[in-house]
């Protein structure tokens, strides 16, 4: 389901992405027409680098997308992930420009898909539509920040907890989070290794749990406190930029 029902002046009857629910409803009405539902499955490429940017995907529900960049020695480094509070391809441009990173399906669900042309031509007839996706290009641009700090001075621990609790926002809460060892590897930008001597330190402390392809959390407010702030400071971000739209446990629950 890519919907939830709700009253429509709050957006709820739209699709269950934060930035669409975001946009007034004359706003919405401009693009609505244009928005194609499909489901996604992990590890669905969208973008190679180079492509041309046609499409702009918006994440609803739990589904994630990332952002990883090639490098010479043939690994992926995943930079951020975007969820139901955001979209990828095509934002702010008009589009066919070339794609800069690889994108990927991160958990496969809902997505909605916007030709970027209808989305500029929305953008022409709406300052307001134009500022939403201003102050959400942003918000990622924050995000990328944030991401170059976190990994220069934070520990593989407080990383790894940050990624698991960043992934259990955009999935409501949920103590299952589909995140392997070798995915995690990659959003850390480390061997399988190190973050596998991180997840048995966790077990060993009662924090988690490891099941086949993904993690149980056992007590989220110890994996809190083990994380970094990065994640607070994003969504501190979020909230003076966008307000409502970055994903909160507390938000899925409504």
């Amino acid at each position: 389901m890519t919907e939830r029902r709700g009253n429509a002046a709050d957006g709820a009857d739209r699709p269950y992405n934060n930035l669409l629910r975001r946009l007034s409803a004359s706003d919405f009405a401009l693009i609505e027409p244009h928005l194609a539902h499909e489901e996604a499955h992990g590890r669905d490429l969208l973008y190679n680098p180079g492509d041309d940017v046609e499409t702009v995907h918006f994440p609803c529900g739990p589904s994630l997308a990332s952002y990883l960049v090639p490098n010479e020695d043939g690994r992926d480094v995943e930079t951020i992930l975007v969820g139901r509070e955001g979209a990828v391809g095509g934002i702010v441009s008009e589009g066919y420009l070339p794609a800069y990173t690889r994108i990927t399906v991160k958990f496969g669900g809902p997505f909605v898909r916007l030709h970027v042309r209808k989305l500029h031509a929305a953008k022409l007839q709406s300052a307001t539509l134009r500022n939403v996706f201003a102050r959400y290009a942003d918000c990622l641009l924050a995000q990328i920040f944030q991401a170059t700090a976190c990994n220069a001075i934070h520990s593989i621990e407080q990383r790894t907890a940050k990624w698991i609790v960043s992934a259990m926002e955009r999935i409501d809460g949920n103590e299952v989070v589909p995140l392997t060892h070798e995915q995690l590897a990659t959003l850390l930008g480390v061997g399988r290794s190190y973050t596998s001597r991180v997840i048995q330190t966790f077990k060993a402390e009662g924090v988690l749990e490891t099941r086949r392809g993904s993690i149980l959390v056992r007590n989220r407010e110890a994996l809190r406190i083990r994380a970094c702030l990065c994640n607070e400071s994003v969504r501190n971000h979020f909230e003076e930029v966008l307000r409502g739209v970055y994903p909160t446990e507390e938000a899925g629950k409504g």
